[in-house]
Order: structure tokens, then sequence, then C-alpha cells
């Protein structure tokens, strides 16, 4: 018997249960079909058998189990907050993660989103903490893809920009705290949450924003001025006592140039996040301005205030690269890309030809080491210059090293 973890709130009461309850230890709290008559009945059982479990052989019934109640929230037309407390914590189907080829973006972005916005809810940390670890596990399995979809989601659409722009800075910062700064991993646990959390005090106005038009009025301009310790406040307030997470909250608009060796903990992920920040501002699009290319977005943070080379910047480029996967390039051979592999160095990606050297559409993506001569990158390109429409999901699998350029 391989049993498996499942929460209270994904398990329907007053109904039949599709599958027996266990113990720990496998022992039978509940067989099939058993009706469970009030929530502190599951709580009770829960705490007498250490957790609540099932048979693998039986999780896909309460995976279905578990996805009626769902509906039934949403035809109840239940609180958005009550919505995502119950689909949050509830257990995946078995492996569902590790056999998935690629993650569900809409999903993440939903659950960002979810978690930005209904700050109140006692679920934050538990709901935080699985986001995190979701993100922390698609970056260290594909972080070529990861980087890709939240770079072609950032520069595509307004929708939950606030909720992207931090799942972007977050999984940014984790690349370079892991593969160029050599920080631990409780710190770069904290740094990441640190990012997904920096704007939690105007995530409703960060959206906002984004599809504004009208220049800012005043009462806005307060509320961006003073984002970073109204967040600081609402993670208090939500438990928070990690002092080096909150300070880097608080100070991740400070502009501070110098190294960092000489800095604290919290404020070498201040800097950090802040530069990613700068960078992800920039490849957003905006009712109120043009964004930039991502290689002109990427050269803005790796000068300082004071125009010298900052280091947290050259720690981002070193771990993205100047042409990011998910980012626009015309090659010496007249063809445009989209980046889809980091190369052997920050200017030699590997590049999916959407537009061949006549303008015209390639159909079928052409695979380009920009390391040869023939196919070197001599120009990034702003994604708005970019009329091809491709699929996320279709270009997703050039993402993942193999032996083949192709993705099958």
């Amino acid at each position: 018997m391989q049993l498996i973890p499942v929460t209270v709130e994904s398990i329907q009461v007053g109904k039949p249960l599709p599958f027996p309850l266990m113990d720990k230890d496998g022992i039978l709290l509940a067989r099939k079909s058993f009706v469970v008559a009030t929530r502190q009945d599951l709580i009770d059982m829960q705490a007498r058998g250490s957790g609540l479990f099932v048979d693998v052989e039986n999780s896909e019934a309460h995976h279905r189990a578990y996805l009626g109640q769902l509906h039934g929230l949403l035809r109840d037309n239940k609180p958005l907050g009550e919505i995502a407390d119950a689909q949050f914590t509830a257990a995946p189907a078995p492996r569902e993660a590790e056999e998935r080829e690629h993650p569900d973006w809409l999903d993440l972005q939903v659950q960002c989103n979810a978690l930005l916005r209904d700050g109140q809810s006692a679920l934050f940390m538990a709901r935080l903490d699985r986001l995190q670890m979701q993100l922390d596990q698609v970056s260290r399995r594909n972080p070529d893809g990861t980087l890709f979809a939240l770079i072609y989601l950032s520069t595509t659409e307004t929708r939950m920009y606030s909720a992207t722009h931090a799942m972007l800075v977050s999984v940014m910062c984790a690349l370079a705290a892991r593969e160029v700064l050599n920080w631990s991993p409780e710190m770069e646990s904290t740094l990441c949450r640190a990012a997904l959390t920096m704007n939690l005090g105007m995530t409703d106005l960060q959206d906002r924003l984004s599809r504004q038009t009208e220049a800012l009025t005043a009462a806005q301009r307060r509320a961006i001025d003073q984002h970073a310790n109204r967040s600081m406040e609402q993670l208090m307030a939500l438990g928070v006592t990690d002092a080096v997470w909150l300070q880097a909250v608080a100070q991740h608009h400070t502009q501070a140039p110098g190294p960092l060796a000489n800095r604290t903990p919290a404020e070498r992920m201040a800097r950090l996040i802040q530069r990613a920040d700068m960078f992800a501002a920039r490849l957003a699009p905006r009712s109120s301005r043009v964004p930039v290319a991502p290689a002109a977005a990427m050269q803005a943070c790796y000068f300082d205030e004071n125009k010298k080379i900052d280091e947290a910047g050259a720690a981002l480029i070193k771990a993205v690269g100047i042409y990011q996967p998910g980012s626009f390039v015309k090659l010496a051979s007249d063809e445009i890309g989209v980046v889809v592999r980091r190369g052997a160095n920050t200017t030699t990606p590997r590049t999916a030809v959407l537009i061949n050297r006549n303008g015209m559409p390639t159909g079928e993506p052409l695979v380009r080491d920009t390391a040869l001569k023939e196919y070197k990158v001599v120009a990034s390109v702003a994604h708005r210059d970019v009329k091809v429409q491709f699929n996320l999901d279709r270009l997703l699998p050039f993402t993942v090293t193999a032996k083949s350029d192709r993705p099958w």
C-alpha cells in the first residue's frame, strides 16, 4: 500500500466518501461510503491519525471528488478566498507535478493572483509555501522553460499583471542566487518569498495601473511610494516574523548602489529584487507607455545609479542571459526568432526561428545555434514589433535540453 496525504478542505462533509481514509500507518479511519457529518469530525480524525491519507490506487477518486467540490463552490458563487483556500490546499493527483511535462501557467497565475489579493486568509502562509514549492520545482527542472513562459506572459498581456510580475522576479532572483551568487538554500528561499510578496500592499493598484492611460493621481503616487512599508506591515499581520524577509520587502525600492559584500542579508536580497523588479517592469505592456526590448531592459539593470556596473544586475544577466528565453532576436541570417534556451554564454542562446529572411512566418519553428557565425544575434527585437502569433504550449517543448534541437 502506498499512501498519499489529503487535506481536510478537499473532503466533502455530508457526502459518502468515494475512498477509504487511512492514518499515517495505513490503519482504516473511515471506510468507503462513510458519511462524515461535520468538519470537526474530520479534524478530530486527522488528529487521531497524524494526518489523513488515501491509498495511491484510490487517489483518482479523491481527485475527482475534490474537483466536484470545487465546481460546487463555483456554482454557488462562493467568495474568491473560500474557493482559493479549497483549491490550493487540496492534494494533487499522484505524481501529477512530476509527470506533467510542462506546468499549467494559467493555474499558477490564478494561484498567485488569489494569494496576493486575499491577504487576510488564515491559510496565506500555507498557500504561499505551496506556490513557492511549485515555482522552485519547475525552475529547477526546466529553468529555460520557466523563464520562457513568464517572460512571454509578462510581455503579451496585462491580466493578473502583478502576479506574473512577482513570479518572474522571484524566479530570476532564485536563478541568480543559486547559479551565480552561491547563496545558501535558506537564503534563496527567503529571497523568493520576499520577491513574491514585495507588492502585497498594492496588488490591485498595480493591476489597474497596467491598464490606466491617464497620468498618476497624487493618491496613486502616495500609494506607490508607501507600498513597500505597507507590504511589510501586511506580512507582519499575517504572521511573518522573519526579520530578513520583512526588511527585504521594506527596502526593495531603495536605491543603494555599490557592492553586495558589506550589506546585511536583507539588504543584499533587497538589491537583487530591486534590479530584477526594474527589468521585469520595463518588459510589461502598459496602456500609458511602450515596453522596451528585453535586452534593453536588462542593460538598464546592469548599470547602477552612478552608471557603474551593478553587482546584483550583473548576477542577473549571468543567470538569465542578455537574450533571455521568451525574448525575440534578429539573427545574422536576417531571420527573427524567439529565444528558447540559454547558451554557453550570455550572448549565444538557442533560438526558434518564426520569421524567415523574407519576412514570412516559417510555419514550423527552426532551431538555430547562435554561437555559429551565420546565426549570431545581431539585435534584440521588441515583442510589439513581432506580428506573428504563437502558442505558448507549442513552443515550450523547444526549451527542454535534449540531444536533438527538435521537440520530437
